[in-house]
């Protein structure tokens, strides 16, 4: 109910005016106000910030280690991702958030990266700050009791940020590499200028 109640609202969110927007399969949220950014650390202790990635296209997701199939699925679609984007993938970084600082410890973050991608970066934050980025992010997460032990419910959807670190789109868990990737491309094509009073003139 919560991804739902999400993603409807994303898709609400007013768009970037522009003349002939690419038809994406993620949800389009160019100039929404969602993050922009967030204050957490590297595992070795360092400050970690969005803005570390500038030139690079950022896929972020919210996730914890101990996650049964959601998060393994984000990230093993991160990795098809790249692949898929052949030379272009060196430009994709992804950044993973974990909502269970309690127990995802820097080591084990590093160690659930390395698994997938080592070049996959893993961030955390004490409990306040992760309660904070995931409220600027609209992520939702609460523990769920399990036996002896709990584990998470949470938002599942990727974010993506462009090269000049702006928010553009949220993939939907259900998308495919293949049209995630075919996002990402068209995401990373340069502006064409389509005005129309320069086609009258020429």
């Amino acid at each position: 109910m919560q991804r739902r109640t999400l993603l409807t609202a994303l898709a609400a969110l007013p768009l970037a005016a522009h003349a002939a927007p690419p038809a994406y399969t993620g949800i389009d949220i160019t100039g929404s106000s969602i993050g922009p950014d967030f204050r957490l650390t590297y595992g070795d202790g360092k400050p970690a910030s969005l803005q570390d990635y500038k030139g690079k296209y950022v896929l972020l997701f919210f996730g914890f280690t101990q996650c049964p199939d959601v998060c393994p699925t984000a990230l093993s679609r991160a990795v098809e991702i790249k692949k898929l984007l052949g030379a272009d993938g060196d430009k994709i970084q992804v950044v993973f958030v974990t909502i269970d600082p309690e127990r995802d410890t820097a080591a084990l973050l590093a160690e659930y990266m390395r698994a997938f991608d080592p070049a996959f970066v893993g961030l955390r934050g004490d409990v306040a700050q992760t309660a904070k980025a995931a409220k600027d992010f609209k992520i939702f997460y609460r523990k769920v009791p399990s036996g002896s032990s709990y584990t998470m419910d949470h938002t599942a959807i990727t974010y993506v940020f462009d090269a000049a670190g702006k928010i553009r789109l949220a993939f939907k868990h259900e998308q495919t590499a293949q049209q995630c990737a075919a996002d990402l491309r068209k995401l990373m094509q340069p502006k064409k200028e389509t005005s129309f009073l320069k086609g009258l003139f020429q």
